[in-house]
């Protein structure tokens, strides 16, 4: 899978990991920056991810700052973006089989490499359940459109 991923300065780091593990894991990032730890604002580059997977040009996508939170509340501002923070594979799976996340937020300053390469796997490995949980999917929708 071809992943878009992006950081602020405060996730450079934990996202060149995030990268790595992406690979390792077999799959292809797309850098979308920032490149380096130069203070730069975290939603120019949330909005960079966010909207390629609004747009349908990526199915997922991953973003990293300092906390996790200021990308995640960026990238839920985008229609058919459900993205979630997660901090453990328990999180990042059950994001993706129960919430149908589709952008994962890391807490880069938190995060090992070992917990980002077992976070990022449970979540690209996990697939969307359906059943009950697409009810809930169809009312997040819903209220995007209101």
């Amino acid at each position: 899978m071809i992943i878009p991923i992006a950081s602020d300065h405060a996730g450079y780091p934990a996202k060149e990991l995030a990268k790595k593990a992406l690979e390792k894991l077999g799959h292809m990032p797309v850098d979308y920056g920032t490149h380096d730890e130069d203070s730069v604002d975290y939603p120019d580059f949330a909005k960079l991810v966010a909207a390629a997977v609004t747009d349908g040009e990526y199915e997922r996508g991953i973003l990293v700052c300092g906390s996790g939170q200021g990308m995640c509340m960026t990238a839920n501002k985008f229609p058919g973006v459900r993205a979630a923070l997660a901090w453990t594979p328990e999180i990042a799976q059950l994001s993706a089989q129960h919430n149908k996340a589709n952008v994962l937020c890391l807490p880069g300053r938190f995060l090992s490499e070992d917990d980002i390469e077992a976070i990022i796997d449970a979540w690209v490995s996990s697939e969307f359940e359906g059943g009950r949980h697409q009810k809930r999917i169809d009312k997040i929708n819903a209220s995007s459109n209101d």
